[in-house]
């Protein structure tokens, strides 16, 4: 199978993905091994990518999705316009994922869905009931963030129930001798999980219970004793809590920004479209896409 990177392949594309099993990991997050025969959609760009979703609308067999775009010519945002100005009756739900693995020998990627039996969404309600034959739509090429500096000191992972797929992702493709501390915010211990790493990685399972999403983990971040040494830390999950992590770092622990990739994969009380939607203004406005404080 030909070798599709980022890096080589300028124009936005879509591909079919097919349900080929459906493995539960946890009561609330679902292992899903889809089956492609597009290169694009197995390019392996770093541990952390991610990409685009379609799910098909009530009563469709498939989603439609809007035309391709050319990086070169509109990029992302020209994208994200042409995405959000589809009719409400034809406009495909999107979601974000992270490709916890991927096998292209056998055509195959997983993509862990968390769900949300309280709150579903499309993506978690589609999930919920997936089964072999299935179709969704998916974005070439994927993205990924994880780009630590030439030989940190240590690792620091921080995130929620979404940002598990990613975390465990890049522990498992850790070299023996490098250290991380992880720190991952769940409901409760039942929704702890375990990675196959050679590296010398320390998690702590942070249990919600009963608090609101993300006070638990950055309460504990913030009292943590870390290793010493320049680290780089990786922060993703709910929007709030990794601008709250990475304000300790930055302002508390005097880290260095730039040695800090972080990125809130979603936000409470807006979805997907809003969030496309208020990107679209920014860019227009000319103001930064991410707040970084």
């Amino acid at each position: 199978m030909a070798t599709v990177t980022a890096a080589n392949r300028s124009t936005m594309a879509y591909a079919t993905l097919r349900v080929r099993r459906v493995v539960r990991l946890t009561p609330r997050m679902v292992r899903i091994t889809l089956t492609c025969a597009d290169p694009a959609a197995l390019a392996d760009v770093g541990p952390d990518q991610y990409t685009k979703l379609f799910f098909p609308l009530p009563g469709q067999a498939r989603p439609a999705v809007p035309p391709p775009v050319d990086d070169a010519v509109g990029g992302v945002m020209s994208w994200y316009q042409r995405y959000l100005a589809m009719p409400d009756e034809i406009r495909p739900p999107m979601r974000t994922y992270t490709i916890r693995a991927q096998r292209p020998a056998l055509g195959e990627l997983d993509i862990d869905f968390a769900l949300h039996p309280d709150h579903a969404g499309p993506a978690s309600d589609w999930a919920s009931a997936a089964a072999p034959g299935d179709e969704i739509g998916l974005l070439c090429p994927a993205r990924a963030l994880y780009s630590p500096q030439p030989d940190p000191a240590w690792q620091l992972l921080v995130g929620d129930e979404t940002a598990i797929p990613a975390i465990g992702a890049i522990v498992e493709r850790l070299d023996a001798g490098v250290t991380v501390r992880a720190f991952i915010e769940v409901a409760g211990p039942q929704d702890e999980q375990r990675f196959d790493t050679g590296a010398d990685v320390r998690i702590e399972w942070v249990h919600r219970g009963d608090r609101a999403h993300g006070e638990a983990v950055v309460e504990t971040v913030c009292a943590a004793e870390l290793p010493e040494g320049v680290p780089y830390a990786w922060i993703s999950g709910e929007a709030t809590l990794v601008k709250l992590a990475r304000r300790n770092l930055v302002r508390d622990r005097g880290i260095d920004q730039r040695a800090i990739t972080f990125t809130g994969y979603w936000r409470q009380g807006r979805n997907e479209e809003d969030n496309g939607r208020e990107k679209v203004r920014r860019a227009v406005a000319g103001e930064p896409l991410v707040d970084e404080d």
